[in-house]
C-alpha cells in the first residue's frame, strides 16, 4: 500500500468529551459536528458522542443537517444549523426535523409564517460583538415588543458566540458576557448557550445552560497551541516512498526551495498536499518518525514529500511516517503552515486511507 492512512481514534474522541463535560460542570454539551465533523465524518463523530450523552448538535449549511439527520437514524437528536431559515429552506428544515438557529428579522418572520397556525422551534442568534450573523440587542428588544412576530415559534434556545475565548485575558469577553446577559434577558423562558471549546475553559461564568464545544472534542487546543489534556482524534501517516542520499550543494523539489548544505540522507513520502498536507508546511513543518522530529526539506507537492532522515537506520520503503498525531499535534502541525488546527482538519482530504478505531 502507498495510500496515506489516516486513522480517527474515537475512543481519543470520547475521552475529550468527558474532559469538557467535566470543565463545563451542569451545563450541556451539544457539539459542534459542522463541515462533515471538522473532517473526520460527521455520522460517526455524532453516532460516538450520542453514545456518550450527546444529546444536541450544531452543523452550519442545511444540507449538513439532512445528512445528519440520516446519518443518526432513529436517535430523536436536536440539530441546530446556524445559518438559520434562509430563503427556500423551510419546508425542508421542517421535514428533517432541524432546528434554525434565526439571524436576523427576516429569517424570524420566515420561520413564523411557515409555521402556519401550527409552532415551531426556533433559537435566536444575537450578536454581542463578532459582527457576523446574529441580530443586535435593539432588533432582539424591537422583536421581544412585538411579540406577534414570535406567536408561531418556541425560541428554546438564545445563543451568541465569542470572537477571543481563545485569549483569556482579552477585554472583549467580558464586554460579550455583559451584552449576551443583557440579550438573553429579553427571553427569559429560554436557555442560553455562548461557550465554544475556548469559552467552556474560561470558567462558570461562561457556561450558562449549554455549550457548543467543536476544535477541542478533535484534538485541537483551545487557544490554537497543543493542550496536553487533549487526546489526538486524528492520526495521519504516510510511507516513505524511497530513500536517497542527496548531495552537498544539490535542491530537492519544485524551486530549488531546499538546497543541501552537506550530503543529506532523504526519505520521500508517499503524502502531500492533495492529503491534506498544507503546501506552506515547509520549510518550518516536521514529521514524526524513528522517536524523533525530522525536517520537511523543499515543498510540499501534491503527493509527495521530502523528509530530512540523515543518521537514521530505521529510514526505509514502506515505513510509516506521522505527519499529525500524538507524537505531532495538530496545532503545531497547523502552526508550521501558518494556519489554525481548524483549517488544517477540514482540509484532510479523502484519498487518504481511513481506519476508524472505537467505533461500536
Amino acid at each position: 500500500m502507498t495510500d496515506a492512512r489516516l486513522t480517527l481514534d474515537l475512543d481519543a474522541l470520547a475521552a475529550n468529551y468527558a474532559l469538557l463535560k467535566a470543565t463545563a460542570g451542569d451545563a450541556e454539551l451539544a457539539p459542534a459536528v459542522k463541515a462533515d465533523g471538522y473532517g473526520l465524518g460527521a455520522g460517526l463523530v455524532a453516532r460516538r458522542l450520542w453514545d456518550e450523552g450527546a444529546r444536541g448538535f450544531y452543523v452550519a449549511r442545511l444540507s449538513e443537517g439532512v445528512a445528519l439527520r440520516k446519518a443518526l437514524g432513529e436517535r430523536e437528536a436536536k440539530i441546530h444549523v446556524l445559518d438559520g431559515a434562509t430563503p427556500g429552506s423551510g419546508p425542508t428544515l421542517v421535514q428533517a426535523g432541524l432546528i434554525p438557529v434565526l439571524n436576523s428579522l427576516p429569517q424570524v418572520e420566515a420561520w413564523n409564517s411557515q409555521a402556519g397556525k401550527g409552532v415551531l422551534e426556533a433559537a435566536i442568534h444575537v450578536d454581542t460583538g463578532m459582527n457576523r450573523l446574529g441580530l443586535r440587542h435593539e432588533e432582539a428588544a424591537v422583536l421581544t415588543a412585538s411579540m406577534d412576530r414570535l406567536k408561531h415559534l418556541n425560541v428554546s434556545l438564545v445563543v451568541s458566540h465569542l470572537a477571543c475565548a481563545g485569549e483569556p485575558e482579552h477585554p472583549l469577553n467580558a464586554r460579550q458576557l455583559t451584552r449576551f446577559k443583557d440579550a438573553a434577558a429579553l427571553f427569559p423562558n429560554a436557555r442560553r448557550s455562548l461557550a465554544n471549546s475556548a469559552g467552556v475553559f474560561l470558567g462558570g461564568d461562561y457556561h450558562f445552560d449549554q455549550c457548543r464545544p467543536g476544535i477541542a472534542l478533535y484534538g485541537g487546543g483551545p487557544r490554537d497551541v497543543a493542550d496536553d489534556r487533549l487526546a489526538a482524534v486524528a492520526t495521519l501517516e504516510a510511507p516513505i516512498l524511497q530513500v536517497r542520499v542527496v548531495p552537498r550543494g544539490e535542491s530537492i523539489g519544485y524551486g530549488a526551495a531546499f538546497t543541501a548544505s552537506e550530503t543529506t540522507r532523504v526519505a520521500v513520502l508517499a503524502c502531500g498536499y492533495a492529503d491534506g498536507v498544507l503546501r506552506g508546511s515547509s520549510p518550518a513543518g516536521h514529521v514524526w518518525f524513528d522517536g524523533a522530529r525530522r525536517r520537511l526539506l523543499g515543498r510540499v507537492s501534491m503527493d509527495l514529500i521530502a523528509i530530512d532522515v540523515t543518521d537514521c537506520d530505521a529510514a526505509r520503503p514502506g515505513a510509516m511516517v506521522e505527519l499529525i498525531g500524538p507524537n505531532l499535534p495538530v496545532d503545531e502541525a497547523a502552526a508550521a503552515a501558518g494556519t489554525t488546527a481548524y483549517e488544517l482538519l477540514v482540509r484532510l482530504a479523502g484519498r487518504a486511507r481511513r481506519v476508524v478505531l472505537g467505533e461500536a
